[in-house]
């Protein structure tokens, strides 16, 4: 998993997931264009353990589904 991807191919490969991307390239806008898929999981917070357990440097964590309307987003 150490191939950086763009956003598309992600998006494509790791449906409805949550994703570790370590040196994520953005643009001027902060989002996310490509970058080094570390890891994934539908579930969330085993994302949050592996990136506390492999300390990257530089990473965006992102998730590819769709938020339910019903959902508040804390920022």
């Amino acid at each position: 998993m150490n191939k950086a991807l763009n956003i598309s191919e992600i998006k494509l490969k790791y449906k409805s997931e949550w994703i570790l991307v370590e040196n994520p390239q953005t643009n001027e806008f902060q989002e996310v264009q490509s970058g080094e898929v570390k890891y994934h999981s539908k579930d969330r917070d085993e994302v949050y353990r592996k990136t506390v357990e492999l300390r990257p440097k530089r990473f965006a964590m992102l998730f590819t589904g769709t938020i339910p309307k019903d959902t508040a987003i804390v920022l």
